[in-house]
Parts: C-alpha cells; structure tokens; sequence
C-alpha cells in the first residue's frame, strides 16, 4: 500500500516544479515522508513498467533546434514497413497511426532547420511517399502533463501568444553537450546533477545554474517525471483539427486551451487543396467515448459548428520518445 501511494505521489505529483538542487531525490524523499533509497526504487521501477519514461526536460517547441509535425498517406498494406522505415531515424520521436487518409504522424526534431530539412528529405526517400510537412506557427498550450487525481490546475496558457517569438539561437558547445545529456534524462542516482555535470565537463553548480535560467526563459517548458499516458490508462487520444478563418484563430485556439481535458492546442499551416486545418488540439482519455463526447461537447458550448472539422483518433503507437536536438 506504502508503494502505492508512493508510485501515485511521484507520477502526479513532480510533473513540474521538479527540486533544481544538488540532491533532489533526496528532497521529493523529504517532501514525501520516505526515505531517499525508496524514491529512486520506485522510480527504477515505474521506469521499467513503461510508465515514466525519464526524469528531466521538456524543451519548448522554436526554442532550441528545429521541429515539425508530419504526415504520410500509406497504403493500409504497407503502413507497418513505412513505419518501421520512418522509426529508424534517430530524428523521429512520436510515430502514430491515425484514422484518416493522411494516416501515418510523426514528429521530427534536429538541432538546425537545415538539419532537419535533409532528415525529413531522406524520410521521404526511405518511405517511399511525400509527406505533409506541418511546423508550429503559434503555442497557445503545449503540456503533455497529466493530473492523475484530476485536480491538478492546468497551467494558464493565456500569456504564450502575447510573447513575441524570439529565433532560436544556435547552442554553445557547452549547451550542446548539455543537451545531449539532458535527452537522456536524469540519471537515478544521489546526486545526478554532478553526474550530468561529469558528461559535460563542467561543475554541477554550472549546470543547475544553465537549466535553472533555461526554466526561466521558458526555453525549457517544464522539468520533471515524464509519464507515459498510454501506460497510465490514457489509452484513448483524438487529434481534434479546424479550419478557422486565420482573423479569429488565435481567439478560438486560446478559448480551446485553457478547456480541461486539452493537452495540446496550437496553430499549423494549411497545405491546400490536401490539408485544409490550421487549429489543432489533442484531447487524451481513458476510452474512446469519453474522449467523443468530450470533443461534441467542447465544439457545442465554444460554437464550433460552423468551422470544418476532422477527428483522428490514435491506432497505433509505432515510436514514442523524447526530442533529440543534438
């Protein structure tokens, strides 16, 4: 029962907000009541279970690198070779069947535009097909966080399209290399910033201090225990996609983000006459009615009707992982 109560503590409690300090585990030991040794089993041990799948960053989208969402039309025949190709390249992170025509989605991060452009080219020669290629125009609520008891407040996206967007700069090779080794996730040991700093080549204090002022800039969005939804009974996701007239998209997707259930929500381009929605949001549930009625719902009382729509649900999960940037 201890373990239990222990297990639920750590994966909803430290989405966020995670202790930035030279003996963290020993701190969430302390908040928790337990002993530090108790907090690294269990989080070995969620790890192995497939339900946390690292401890550390969320880099935000534009910030650092280059991303986008892409999308395939495959023949239903030839979806799992194409999708076993497209999973080979260390650029992809997120491989999803969908129910749709454009049936195959991923997303492809590098650490430059250029890289990704010449990833994404070679994609295309190993699949075989041409892809949509659907890059991030506007945030209005990026989170992936998952209130387990459902009374977590979602973090207010109200201020992200206000902010003017600032280019990402291109890394230091101190930020590179502490980059790589935040991909990976904190190590689980006593004091894994030290061990982070040793893979870098610097003190531990320098790197507290970069990713502090990262959290600060908002470069890194959240950091902390990054779940797995599918292993947490989250089983049922739909990509909910509109065509809203570009003049009252930004009003529309803010409405759509701050609503509860919605863990995703931003604006990507149009790729006419093929794809024709610029609003996307993802709504996530423990089964596939529930998450139905919630979208019926949403579109009824936001008064959504009058826009086009489409609802992909999510059939397969070929690839989930975290960004690589470098």
């Amino acid at each position: 029962m201890i373990d239990e109560v222990l297990d639920f503590r750590l994966l909803n409690d430290f989405q966020r907000d995670f202790p930035l300090c030279s003996a963290p585990f020993a701190e969430l030991a302390t908040r928790l009541g337990v002993a530090e040794s108790a907090v690294l089993r269990v989080l070995e041990a969620l790890r192995r279970e497939g339900k946390v799948a690292r401890v550390g960053a969320v880099f935000a989208p534009k910030r650092i690198g280059a991303s986008t969402l892409a999308a395939m039309a495959v023949p239903p025949d030839k979806l799992a070779g194409v999708a076993e190709a497209v999973n080979r390249f260390p650029e992809v992170n997120h491989n999803y069947e969908r129910e749709h025509r454009y049936n195959l989605w991923f997303v492809a991060t590098a650490g430059s535009e250029g890289r990704l452009q010449a990833a994404l080219g070679a994609i295309v020669q190993a699949a075989g097909y041409p892809l949509l290629r659907l890059p991030l125009l506007q945030e209005y609520h990026i989170d992936l966080g998952f209130s387990l008891d459902g009374k977590g407040e979602k973090p207010t996206p109200s201020r992200v399209r206000r902010q003017a967007f600032v280019p990402p700069k291109p890394l230091d090779e101190f930020e590179r290399r502490l980059v790589m080794a935040l991909q990976e996730g904190l190590p689980l040991f006593i004091r894994p910033f030290s061990v982070l700093a040793s893979r870098v080549g610097c003190d531990e204090s320098e790197v507290l201090g970069r990713i502090r002022r990262w959290c600060d800039e908002g470069i890194i969005k959240r950091f902390g225990v990054i779940v797995r939804h599918h292993e947490l009974g989250y089983t049922a996701n739909a990509m909910l996609v509109h065509d809203v007239p570009d003049e009252v998209v930004g009003d529309i997707g803010e409405r759509l983000a701050r609503e509860a259930g919605v863990s995703l929500c931003y604006q990507r381009p149009r790729v006419e006459p093929d794809w024709p929605y610029n609003l996307f949001c993802m709504i996530h549930g423990h089964a596939r009615a529930e998450v139905g009625a919630r979208i019926a719902e949403l579109r009824a009382r936001l008064h959504l009707g009058d826009y086009a729509h489409a609802i992909l649900f999510s059939l397969t999960r070929f690839k989930q992982s975290g960004a690589r940037y470098a």
